[in-house]
């Protein structure tokens, strides 16, 4: 029978290639686990990778280009949410289906998109939470000048607000700003005096304001940055010594200790070498990616609407730890932990959710979870915690 085409639609080039680049790995590794068991409904599964260059345009065009010559209607992609928004439109108007497997602001939902990553009640209100309670309440906000960035900032600046804190400064920078752009920006936040920076920078922006805080004399211990945004891969790209003690809220760590993980690394570092790290958009697009291909075997069908039907209420024992998908807003329940960068370039976990959490993306409570405020009981220093230790 013919193979099954998905369109990949993960950058190799460009501001984002860094992240971007695991996720394609993730489902690269995905596809060959399944065709390596017998494909599903006798069929193998066949990735056709592009590479926007992590060019919104580009998503868009190349993702029709797919779909009108070669007749695909099935996606795995996008990280920015320009990106993601740049294709919505067009999976709409052929009735294709994109997964995202990427954490994102909310307020959204497509009848044609199933969202795999984080929401605001799964890492911007923990991490606030968190740090509002920890380390003190006058905050500055950087972030990248797109979608995302702001719309985060917008909920975060209304937790601050509710929690009688202060916005010392919010300021934005272009995807491609330079070192020049970034000095500027921190030595503004030193002048700030704040409690704690967060920063909703992304892609190369992150290693081009983690040094100009260096540069500014920022002590990053005594003036944290948080940023739900950033993972192990970014931690490469910063370099662990400027990386060290940045905090962040995310579904997933390299250092969780389920099964399911350490088979999954173990995979990913025998296909992909030993150095190579995992985070929290690579295990969504790996999970998203296993996900279709059972909602194909449960469906019978490769068409759209029958897929997206089979999606609903699918669970997982993902590398995170238990999953599910909601089927009435197309996003998932998740796991979010607090994780703080150590010496090593892994995340030693703070604290964890205690049952996985509903996804809210439209952010109807603007309560931080009681338990974004405790230590984990089994947080060792070591960054290994059993998911489900009580």
């Amino acid at each position: 029978m013919a193979p099954i085409e998905i369109g990949v639609l993960y950058s190799s080039t460009g501001v984002t290639a860094a992240v971007e680049e695991t996720q394609r790995r993730a489902v690269l590794m995905a596809i060959e686990e399944i065709n390596d068991a017998g494909g599903v409904l006798g069929r193998e599964i066949v990735p056709v990778c592009v590479d926007p260059a992590s060019n919104p345009r580009l998503y868009g065009q190349l993702s029709e280009q797919l779909i009108i010559e070669s007749g695909i209607r099935l996606f795995l992609g996008c990280y920015m949410s320009s990106s993601r928004k740049a294709v919505i439109p067009l999976v709409e108007r052929h009735d294709a289906l994109l997964f995202y497997g990427t954490a994102y602001e909310g307020f959204e939902f497509s009848r044609n998109v199933f969202y795999g990553g984080a929401v605001p009640n799964q890492n911007i209100l923990p991490l606030a939470g968190y740090m509002l309670e920890r380390h003190g309440s006058r905050v500055a906000l950087i972030g990248s000048d797109y979608v995302c960035p702001h719309e985060a900032n917008r909920v975060m600046s209304e937790l601050i607000h509710e929690r009688g804190g202060s916005k010392a400064l919010e300021t934005y920078l272009p995807l491609d700003a330079g070192a020049r752009d970034y000095e500027a920006a921190a030595q503004a936040i030193r002048r700030s005096g704040v409690d704690f920076i967060y920063s909703t920078v992304v892609g190369e922006g992150m290693a081009r304001l983690h040094r100009a805080l260096e540069r500014a004399g920022i002590d990053r211990q005594r003036v944290p940055v948080a940023s739900h945004m950033s993972c192990e891969a970014d931690v490469q790209a910063i370099g662990t010594e400027l990386a060290e003690g940045l905090i962040t809220c995310s579904t997933y760590f390299e250092s969780v200790d389920t099964e399911a993980n350490g088979k999954a690394i173990q995979r990913y570092r025998q296909r992909f070498g030993a150095d190579a790290r995992t985070n929290a958009s690579w295990e969504a697009a790996y999970v998203q990616t296993h996900l279709l291909v059972r909602a194909i075997g449960v469906s019978g069908s490769t068409e759209p609407v029958h897929i997206s039907r089979a999606m609903a209420g699918l669970e997982m024992d993902a590398p995170q730890g238990r999953i599910c998908v909601d089927g009435n807003n197309h996003h998932t329940h998740l796991n979010p932990r607090i994780g703080r960068c150590n010496a090593n370039g892994s995340f030693d976990i703070l604290a964890e959710a205690p049952e996985p959490v509903i996804a809210d993306p439209y952010v109807m409570s603007h309560v931080p979870p009681a338990w974004a405020g405790r230590p984990h009981p089994q947080y060792n220093g070591t960054g290994k915690v059993a998911v489900g230790a009580a």
